[in-house]
């Protein structure tokens, strides 16, 4: 007969004699990827080769905190290296359209864009100076004067010849005339016509050829004014070199080793000399300050401060945070732009570094991920908008000079993910061919426990918590294995257990204690399992009020408690579930209720399929199975999934075949083979404490007990009231290796073994269940042969007729 489990087998204790400190403040800080391994070569191997493609992909469940993980490896991998260069934009003089890169050693860019402030500030007030000076209005007003001189000189050439030929030249309002000379005085019209006709002939011969001349006169002042233009222009080209020369070629001499600074000085002060009328116009085309706006840098990566490679956690990864941005301002209207409006994106702040992005939050915004691949395959950044990059948008914008890449993507994601991408995205592996996959559970031994204990003083001392005892730290080891499920088992996920020392910590300070011990670690569980338990309160509720029909005492035929565990977010709790067979002679079948009711799972279904072959080949031998039988969850609402419910089902059906009643205080887990092989289940302890709870609220304990699969006692971690009842005797957990263990504690009858014949003893279970069966196949059998017989004699009665 099977016996119960100890209490030393449904718990394992972690004991604080092996620890070697009395509080975790004397243990040394830990590096919390110590255990995963396997990520950490990952890790080691993805940030090192610099070949194209090798981006890393970490792989974890959000409970292993990854992003801390990561970020602290990365932090101390990037601490050593070289701070990457900083990376300006300038204007571009040629296509401002298209604005040019600058990349600068760190710090330099910072140095530059104050350089260039400053030398705009000087040019601000030296250009006006230069232009309202006493020099340059003399030598201007010389200019002037002695163009004018030269236009007059032109036109008095003209006159003095006229005056030789007694003609006058007059102004008009209208412009210059010749009129014939009395003396001093202009002819008066009579007196010309008095004049003789060869003289009248002369005046107006000359006339005419005075008039050829001074109309050449005229036409020489616009290239006279066009000389005038030029020589102010290169009077201005003088003084506006003698203000910039100086400063511009300070800024050279400062910069000579960078030839992307000099050429930008170079274009300075070609674009002063080219726009000198922003400078002397009233109302210029070109404001000055427009002028003076192109001259900056617009520094979009400044690594002046910084300490090693960049590494930059993106909790938005939208397209234009990773690439950047272009902004424009409203103007009459109409949207405008320009260099200085280029923000940049993660990928330029990690450039040279490390980008760690979470993969989820790339697949969910639009156009992101496509963006993310374009940008490794290309190896540059290029900012544009989204609309821009797919043609949709019409706006007038930039097309800023793309900045070479060399970075190091880091994604962070759940295993589903990474698997769905190598099965749907036919580039994600030539992209991220390096998997990092962190660790679930670490091995439970004295090393590993000792590494759990630098482990909790690490999370405790970062977080500035109070430091644990001895047995602070052992309750944390124990609620280790219990969130792994296993006795030899350490759960990895250190956000639970950061989250639990927190909670240990606030317990400790409301007692004002100075360590944290167990019991304000057992407190912190408990009041976790209370905030989320309201939900498992009130379904327990409608068992113990009788609304959910659930036997925790008594016999019954056909009738057993099944477990099954309800999942809430990351809360879980087990309930006891009704299960019912049925049996009748016929043809072999086995009705899963559930399936018909489409309310079945695919799992649950092949369970009982193999359920039903493991009855034939049990007790049918090389008869037929005449067997019509039906299984089905009372009460249940829901869909059912699963095959941990198939050993309490072939309990049932073997019940309702014998005729033998069930021991209703005892509940049922476990999986089965065709062979009658109880195979393990999950969620044992949810389960174990379910039927524990819903037999504890109905009254006192009276020895009520779960049967579970042998295989899954190292996975129980039960709470401690199970654990004193367990003690006590008032409440057992069996572990059974076959089902006929199962149905022996559940009958109280021995299951028996077929002899060489196939008889089984008798009195035994078995023999009532082969029973019950030979006697479905006499009555099929019988029922079958009246069948035949009454075709028979309507044959019969037809010939007679005929």
């Amino acid at each position: 007969m099977v016996e119960p489990l100890g209490v030393a087998r449904v718990y394992r204790t972690c004991p604080t004699d092996a620890f070697e400190f009395e509080v975790t403040s004397e243990l040394e800080s830990l590096d919390l990827l110590v255990g995963h391994e396997r990520a950490r070569d990952a890790l080691s191997f993805g940030t090192a080769i610099r070949s194209d493609g090798f981006n890393l992909f970490v792989l974890g469940q959000p409970g292993h905190d990854r992003h801390n993980l990561v970020g602290s490896f990365l932090a101390d991998k990037a601490r050593d290296a070289s701070p990457p260069r900083d990376w300006c934009y300038r204007y571009n003089f040629d296509d401002p359209a298209a604005p040019l890169a600058l990349s600068l050693p760190p710090g330099l860019g910072r140095q530059l864009r104050t350089d260039l402030e400053a030398l705009v500030e000087e040019l601000r007030s030296a250009i006006p100076a230069v232009f309202e000076s006493e020099e340059y209005q003399n030598r201007l007003h010389e200019l002037k004067q002695a163009m004018g001189e030269r236009q007059r000189d032109a036109v008095e050439a003209v006159r003095r010849e006229a005056r030789e030929h007694d003609i006058l030249l007059l102004s008009t309002p209208n412009g210059f005339t010749f009129a014939p000379a009395d003396g001093d005085k202009m002819m008066a019209p009579e007196a010309f016509e008095k004049l003789p006709k060869d003289e009248r002939e002369r005046i107006e011969a000359t006339v005419e050829i005075l008039q050829r001349k001074l109309t050449q006169a005229i036409r020489q002042m616009p290239r006279l004014a066009k000389e005038l233009r030029d020589q102010a222009n290169a009077l201005n080209a003088e003084m506006l070199e003698s203000a910039i020369g100086a400063p511009l070629d300070e800024l050279k001499e400062r910069y000579a080793e960078h030839e992307g600074i000099l050429a930008h000085i170079d274009a300075i002060r070609e674009a002063i000399l080219f726009n000198v009328d922003s400078f002397i116009a009233d109302e210029p085309d070109i404001p000055a300050e427009a002028v003076f706006s192109r001259f900056q840098v617009n520094l979009i990566v400044d690594n002046a401060e910084a300490r090693g490679a960049p590494v930059i956690y993106q909790d938005l990864p939208t397209h234009q945070h990773l690439v950047g941005r272009i902004e424009h301002h409203v103007h009459n209207g109409t949207l405008l732009t320009d260099f200085s409006l280029i923000r940049a994106g993660a990928l330029h702040r990690a450039n040279g570094g490390y980008l760690v992005l979470d993969v989820r939050g790339v697949l969910t915004q639009p156009g992101a991920w496509e963006t993310l691949k374009r940008v490794l395959k290309a190896g540059e950044i290029r900012t544009e908008s989204l609309e821009q990059a797919y043609g949709l948008i019409s706006t007038v914008t930039l097309e800023p000079e793309p900045i070479p890449l060399d970075v190091k993507i880091v994604l962070l994601g759940e295993r589903l993910l990474y698997y769905l991408l190598c099965e749907h995205d036919p580039e994600f592996l030539e992209l991220f061919k390096v998997q990092a996959d962190l660790e679930d559970e670490l091995d439970r031994d004295p090393r590993h426990e000792a590494f759990y204990a630098r482990m909790v003083a690490t999370l405790a001392r970062e977080a500035a918590l109070r430091p644990l005892d001895r047995s602070g730290v052992a309750a944390v080891i124990e609620r280790a294995s219990r969130l792994a499920d296993d006795q030899r088992k350490l759960t990895a996920r250190h956000r639970d257990l950061h989250d639990l020392v927190l909670e240990a910590d606030h317990w400790a300070r409301e007692e004002a204690a100075t360590v944290i011990a167990r019991r304000h670690v057992e407190k912190a569980v408990s009041q976790q399992l209370w905030r989320a338990g309201r939900i498992r309160e009130r379904s327990h509720e409608m068992i113990t009020r009788g609304t959910m029909m659930v036997a925790t005492e008594g016999r019954v035929v056909g009738q057993v408690n099944g477990l099954s565990v309800l999942q809430l977010g990351e809360y879980a709790f087990g309930q006891p579930s009704r299960i019912t067979a049925t049996a009748r002679p016929g043809n072999g079948q086995v009705v899963d209720i559930e399936r018909e009711a489409r309310m079945g799972g695919r799992i649950h279904s092949k369970a009982v399929m193999i359920l039903s072959r493991y009855l034939a080949s049990r007790y049918a031998g090389e008869e037929p199975l005449s067997l019509s039988a039906s299984l089905a969850f009372e009460q249940s609402y829901g869909g059912i999934e699963g095959d941990s419910a198939s050993v309490a089902e072939v309990c049932a059906l073997v019940s309702a075949i014998a005729r033998v009643e069930l021991d209703q205080a005892f509940a049922v887990t476990g999986s089965i083979d065709q062979h009658g092989r109880v195979q393990a289940v999950g969620g044992v302890n949810e389960k174990i404490e379910g039927f524990f709870d819903v037999c504890a609220a109905r009254g006192d304990l009276q020895g009520q007990a779960v049967i579970l699969p042998a295989t899954n006692v190292e996975h129980l971690m039960l709470k401690a009231e199970v654990r004193e009842a367990i003690e006590q005797g008032r409440f057992r957990v069996f572990a059974v290796s076959r089902v006929d263990e199962a149905l022996e504690l559940l009958t109280g009858l021995p299951t028996g073994s077929p002899d060489a014949r196939g008889h089984f003893p008798e009195g035994s279970l078995d023999a009532r269940v082969a029973e019950r069966l030979a006697h479905f196949r006499e009555v099929v059998k019988h029922a079958r042969q009246e069948e035949r017989g009454g075709d028979g004699d309507e044959h019969e009665e037809q010939d007679d007729e005929r």
